[in-house]
């Protein structure tokens, strides 16, 4: 039976734990660009043992970010500010994993503290968002652009161009953020996508461009780990549901992705989810079951008991921790017999 301190070998590279840091925003950039704080915030789990770190949803292009304060990898100038987080990570026998993400209509927000509403695109730190269709997320906000053929082109060569400056600075990882509502979300959901053209209409329309993207990045990742972050449900009855997700896994695999990183909801505003204590690992284990991929836990996941049972039941390959992890970096150092710095012995 796995725990969460047992090693995981997936495309020939060994995790040392199967705990992942679930990628969360910092919101903390400069026009894209890491500075100390990604440096101090990745680096301290990297000391505290997280077998893999995942980068915050970083954006592939500037229209791409979720707010003025994202991570961007869009130019040789901002792998370069990325470099040392990757090289400080490695240093401390941690993996670290990039997830390139495209916000769609879900961009050009305010940053959280700030209230987090939808800045115009006429207002400074404002843009035209895009999307499947031009239904805004909430009422009252800025309709986006549908994305036409040049623009769908232009969002696959982004993906790529990332990956191959994810590739040449060093990530392990590449994960394609294709839930919460963002844009690879917007186009396979029937609540956002009412396209009549090759991207619209059909589940496998629908989930074209997800699959053109992931055998784009395929192309150019090769041999190194690929994990894709989908959200299982929509919450809403005739919308995007497991069943639906477990046979986009299948071609996911098909075209070799090696591990699902299993979210939900979040393209459609104002649904109620029962936010307990392990309620999406049921997807989880679904899509391991059904779909024969290795599969990633995530959600309101906070003690070692629960992740290692997860785990044991194999309803899940790897445990995606988020929010215990910001509370407590040496999570994995205090739950696990995995070496301590030299520089923290005296504290065990």
């Amino acid at each position: 039976m796995n725990s969460i301190s047992d090693p995981i070998t997936i495309a020939g590279t060994e995790f040392k734990n199967r705990l992942v840091m679930s990628p969360m925003c910092q919101y903390s950039a400069t026009d894209g660009l890491a500075n100390s704080w990604h440096q101090v915030h990745y680096g301290s789990r990297a000391i505290g043992g997280v077998g893999l770190i995942m980068q915050e949803a970083t954006a592939v292009c500037p229209e791409g970010r979720i707010s003025y304060g994202d991570l961007g990898i869009w130019s040789d100038a901002h792998a370069q500010a990325l470099k040392p987080v990757v090289d400080f990570v490695h240093a401390h026998n941690s993996k670290i994993g990039i997830q390139l993400a495209h916000a769609g209509r879900k961009a050009s927000l305010e940053l959280p503290w700030k209230g987090g509403r939808q800045i115009s695109q006429h207002q400074p730190n404002g843009w035209q968002t895009l999307s499947a269709g031009n239904q805004p997320y909430y009422d009252g906000d800025e309709a986006p652009l549908p994305l036409d053929d040049a623009g769908i082109n232009k969002v696959i060569s982004d993906y790529v161009d990332a990956a191959i400056r994810a590739r040449d600075i060093g990530y392990d990882v590449i994960e394609i953020h294709g839930a919460h509502g963002y844009l690879f979300h917007q186009f396979y959901s029937p609540q956002s996508n009412q396209r009549t053209d090759a991207y619209g209409g059909s589940f496998e329309n629908r989930i074209r461009l997800l699959v053109e993207v992931t055998k784009a990045v395929k192309s150019v990742w090769r041999n190194k780990p690929l994990f894709v972050r989908i959200s299982a449900t929509d919450w809403v009855d005739g919308l995007w549901d497991v069943n639906d997700s477990i046979a986009l896994c299948k071609v996911l695999k098909e075209i070799g992705v090696h591990l699902i990183d299993v979210s939900s909801g979040a393209n459609v505003p104002h649904v109620k989810i029962p936010a307990v204590p392990d309620y999406q690992v049921p997807f989880a284990e679904a899509i391991k079951r059904e779909a024969d991929i290795l599969t990633g836990a995530v959600g309101l996941i906070t003690t070692r008991e629960q992740a290692d049972k997860i785990l044991e039941n194999n309803q899940a390959d790897m445990i995606f921790m988020a929010r215990e992890l910001l509370r407590n970096p040496y999570f994995m150092l205090q739950e696990s017999n995995t070496d301590w710095p030299d520089q923290y012995v005296r504290a065990k």
